[in-house]
């Protein structure tokens, strides 16, 4: 399958919302869902590395960075803990660095853009917070499907099933 979220908006129109942000696609897996772990930060990523270290079988953390492009939330350092940890995805409202290396693991990653500076560390975040994205509050427990077409959250879980 090279696309899901077109086959997704057309058998489930109601139970799907779509994030409206210029998103790029990282990561050498291209489609990702899974049940949303959210962490809210402003150019710290003390909680990005904190949650990506535990294991996440099944699950896509989704960082509300506020959209700020001044320094990179995610590095090919905790993209490949996150990866070895079982993460299905990454989302990140905000940037990356080392998109290169990033791009040759078999994780999902989605964000804004890139930049080489990295944040400074504070242990400033909160975890598993409703946060808000493109105008859409996104909740613990929701779930969310991305693909090279985009980003989309839903309440439940959707069968997939109906897609083969």
């Amino acid at each position: 399958m090279l696309d899901l979220l077109p086959d997704l908006f057309d058998h489930y129109p109601d139970q799907l919302t779509l994030l409206l942000n210029p998103w790029q696609s990282f990561g050498a897996k291209s489609i990702f869902y899974g049940e949303v772990v959210t962490v809210k930060c402003f150019e710290d990523n003390s909680k990005v590395k904190s949650e990506l270290a535990k294991k996440g079988h099944g699950k896509v953390l989704v960082v509300d960075g506020g959209g700020s492009c001044r320094r990179a939330l995610l590095g090919d350092m905790i993209a490949l803990n996150a990866y070895k940890n079982g993460w299905e995805g990454i989302i990140i409202n905000g940037c990356i660095r080392d998109a290169g290396t990033i791009n040759t693991m078999q994780i999902g990653v989605q964000a804004l853009g890139t930049n080489p500076i990295k944040t400074d560390k504070k242990d400033v975040g909160e975890v598993n917070v409703i946060i808000e994205i493109a105008g859409v509050s996104i909740h613990p427990g929701m779930m969310i499907y991305a693909d090279l077409n985009g980003i989309a959250v839903s309440k439940q879980s959707l069968d997939l099933s109906i897609l083969q």
